[in-house]
């Protein structure tokens, strides 16, 4: 078991302020960072997943083959294509066994799941395809595709390292000038997390990971870095506050480039969500030194990021689902807040105990062999 850094950290904040912002309603939703920011825990989760893959390329995989690393980071991206076929199907599951206990019908319509039960043929076979997605359940999916996408930035960055932010910045304006997007089906319309825009954001979190290029440059003028982002976090309050959005209608074209769009990732969000890690990234020793317990804990949810999101997202379901039986109550949400994020930190701490064991008996394994040819 790694010891607790920032990384993970800031990813276990983002898991817990996810579950959180997806039980709408929740008293205490309206206390995280998103009521007061452009962006949200959802950019935040992506720009560390591409700073994650980074450690990761330049880690353990450094000394791979091509074909070995396309291998390994493909492993990777099928585990998380796994987890969200299991996921929307026990949250389909949820659904519909609260529609019969709580004799509530309309529940099979919530967050899109209506086509499963109307249409299940198609609908199967797009929850297979990922072209059919449910609300709330749409991150992973995102996730599967970029996790698809990174042999590829792994493998520019080996050969032609110079090229790849060039890219990644042609494909994201060209993504914001087409309105170019993926189409769902069997119901129809476009992805709500557009991965051809977000990927902007997974290749910078995966460059600002470097110690050299653009990340070097980043930590030698770190406060600078601060200084520009800190009117940018400012102005984005009032923002977030009321809720003001510009009208598309009086936008010049194209209209992505200027709008708060959360599918597109526009400029502003995606440079409100840069501004947040520019303020915030590198505190976490200070974190660390004044709420100790917190961030373990927070970096225990981290390590095993996974398992955390799949179980925060069917709480939040079940939170959903809570709150519309029994009501919303200061006391009731307080249970459910305690409750949710201590069965997550439990699912963390189970996760970690069976890498444990597993390494134990890895180790045991290993050390047979060779205790048998030393008596022989």
């Amino acid at each position: 078991m790694r010891a607790a850094n920032e990384v993970d950290f800031w990813r276990g904040f983002a898991l817990v302020t996810i579950f959180l912002n997806h039980i709408p309603g929740l008293t205490f939703e309206r206390v995280t960072f998103h009521n007061a920011a452009l962006s949200d825990s959802a950019e935040l989760f992506v720009f560390l997943a591409g700073w994650a893959m980074r450690l990761l390329v330049q880690g353990s995989a450094s000394k791979l083959s091509p074909a070995a690393l396309v291998v390994r980071l493909g492993g990777r991206a099928l585990s998380l294509y796994a987890a969200q076929a299991v996921l929307t199907e026990l949250a389909i599951a949820m659904l519909a066994a609260c529609s019969i206990l709580l004799d509530a019908p309309f529940l099979l319509d919530w967050h899109n799941a209506s086509a499963v039960f109307l249409d299940p043929i198609r609908a199967h076979i797009g929850l297979v395809t990922l072209t059919y997605q449910l609300g709330y359940f749409n991150i992973l999916p995102l996730y599967v595709v970029l996790t698809f996408m990174a042999p590829g930035i792994a493998l520019i960055f080996r050969y032609a390292p110079y090229l790849l932010l060039p890219l990644s910045l042609a494909a994201y304006f060209a993504v914001l000038i087409t309105g170019f997007n993926l189409p769902t089906w069997p119901v129809e319309g476009t992805w709500f997390f557009n991965p051809f825009a977000w990927q902007i954001l997974y290749v910078l979190g995966f460059l600002f990971a470097g110690r050299d290029g653009l990340g070097g440059w980043a930590r030698r003028n770190r406060k600078l870095l601060r200084m520009l982002a800190l009117p940018v976090a400012i102005i984005g309050v009032p923002f977030a506050l009321l809720d003001y959005a510009p009208d598309p209608i009086s936008l010049p074209e194209p209209k992505l480039l200027f709008m708060f769009d959360k599918t597109y990732l526009s400029p502003v969000p995606l440079l409100s969500s840069l501004a947040l890690v520019a303020l915030f990234g590198g505190l976490f020793p200070r974190i660390m030194q004044h709420v100790q317990s917190l961030a373990r804990f927070f970096a225990m949810l981290g390590r095993n990021s996974l398992n955390v999101f799949c179980i925060g997202s069917l709480l939040s379901l079940g939170g959903q689902i809570f709150r519309f039986a029994f009501g919303g109550r200061v006391a009731t949400d307080a249970i459910l807040v305690i409750l949710g994020i201590g069965i997550m930190g439990w699912v963390a701490w189970v996760s970690e105990w069976r890498n444990q064991l597993q390494a134990r008996r890895g180790e045991a394994a290993v050390s047979l062999p060779a205790s048998a040819s030393s008596a022989g």
